[in-house]
């Protein structure tokens, strides 16, 4: 049994949590059979969160610049997703790239989200 924990160890409730939210939803409410490698992924996650929470959280120091230098961390760290438009712009210029790919299944179904999107 471990008696040192590790700065960084996320509390039982949320590791709890997380084994519930890799339940299934039918009338079995089974767990999957990579359970172990989602709750890893997940703890992970939540390591490196902690981690940059803390640096910036050192960074802002109380001046506008380590403001600004944490923010940019931020959001160099933890960018968010591409837009449906920026996905479906993407997969258009893949396409017409001689070099590139045709479109699939998803990526047809990304252009056809973004593009049921826009306003008639």
């Amino acid at each position: 049994m471990m008696t040192n924990q590790h700065p960084i160890t996320p509390p039982p409730e949320l590791v709890q949590q997380w084994i519930e939210s890799t339940r299934s939803d039918d009338c079995i409410g089974a767990y999957p059979a990579n359970l172990e490698q989602q709750i890893c992924v997940l703890a992970a996650q939540y390591g490196a969160d902690q981690e940059l929470e803390a640096c910036c959280e050192w960074l802002n120091g109380g001046s506008k610049i380590d403001y600004d230098t944490a923010a940019l961390l931020r959001a160099h760290r933890r960018p968010h997703p591409p837009r449906l438009k920026e996905q479906a712009l993407a997969l258009i210029d893949d396409c017409t790239d001689p070099e590139g790919d045709y479109l699939d299944d998803n990526a047809l179904s990304i252009i056809r989200r973004a593009l049921e999107q826009l306003d008639d």
